[in-house]
């Protein structure tokens, strides 16, 4: 079955960290641009991270600039995003989706959607 599986999300402090990993079965990884999104209650859907497949380039969107990083390890097929200085308003169901690699960093299209994983932010 080809399938993405997020994990890693939970409950945490603001301050704190989690590290989310998004694994890829049924087809390699390493071929793919991967994007990490999320979506918080009554929001749009927005990229925050991506990671290219050609030359391990990344994107950052401006909020996450300096607290998150986007890494794949392409032996455990799999990519990972750790989550540092974690804020309230970082609430939000958290995908990741792995499409053609594009001449920019992003994928421009998707073949492949995660379930999301759930990070609530809250003290």
């Amino acid at each position: 079955q080809l399938q993405l599986v997020e994990s890693g999300g939970g409950l945490v402090q603001p301050g704190g960290s989690l590290r989310l990993s998004c694994a890829a079965s049924g087809f390699t990884l390493d071929d793919y641009a991967i994007d990490w999104l999320r979506q918080a209650p009554g929001k749009e859907r927005e990229r925050i991270s991506c990671i290219s497949s050609r030359d391990g380039s990344t994107y950052y969107e401006d909020s996450v600039k300096g607290r998150f990083t986007i890494s794949r390890d392409n032996a455990k097929n799999t990519v990972y995003l750790q989550m540092n200085s974690l804020k309230p308003e970082d609430t939000a169901v958290y995908l990741c989706a792995a499409g053609p690699q594009s001449r920019s960093t992003c994928p421009w299209e998707y073949d492949y959607w995660g379930q999301g994983t759930q990070v609530t932010v809250s003290s």
